[in-house]
């Protein structure tokens, strides 16, 4: 199981790779039609979409490897006991509001795919594509924190070293 859940995390942090070349393309499109005096239509759009598919897909990835900004000043006071009750409290709370942005984000993306939203822009991108990448993200994400939340409950959770400490820019 543990392979599977990591083999899923890997693939979205692969997905936002691919994203952020498509993002890297578009940026390149965009400054070679102006140098080249043609007009790429929807370029502007599609780089967007892919910004943002970036970001989710990313999040998951980004949990599990320990590189989320946490605020540890008041966590490194508490006793052991206290620090994992607040741990626990904190996974639970995320994992909730975690699955919450996923529910939300599939039901967004299945809205518009329903009443056929189409962009406002010249591109008319069908908007539950780039969606799909908001819902995909945010479930994975949701999946990371809840993942957490039980091998924290199994006292099985370890530590990331993320060497905070050692980045002093």
């Amino acid at each position: 199981m543990r392979r599977l859940l990591d083999g899923i995390y890997h693939s979205a942090a692969t997905l936002a790779a691919l994203c952020m070349i498509g993002l890297l393309a578009m940026v390149m499109l965009s400054i070679v039609s102006r140098l080249l005096g043609f007009n790429a239509r929807g370029v502007d759009a599609y780089a967007g979409y892919l910004m943002a598919g970036a970001g989710f897909l990313a999040l998951a990835h980004t949990l599990k490897s320990g590189e989320h900004i946490r605020v540890t000043l008041f966590l490194n006071r508490l006793s052991t006991a206290a620090q994992r009750r607040l741990e626990l409290w904190c996974l639970g709370f995320a994992s909730l509001l975690s699955c919450l942005l996923a529910f939300y984000s599939a039901r967004l993306a299945w809205q518009s795919h329903q009443f056929n939203d189409i962009s406002t822009g010249v591109d008319a991108t069908p908007l539950w594509l780039p969606q799909l990448s908001m819902a995909l993200g945010t479930f994975v994400f949701a999946l990371a924190f809840v993942d957490d939340f039980v091998l924290e409950l199994l006292g099985k959770r370890q530590p990331i070293a993320n060497g905070e400490l050692l980045r002093n820019e």
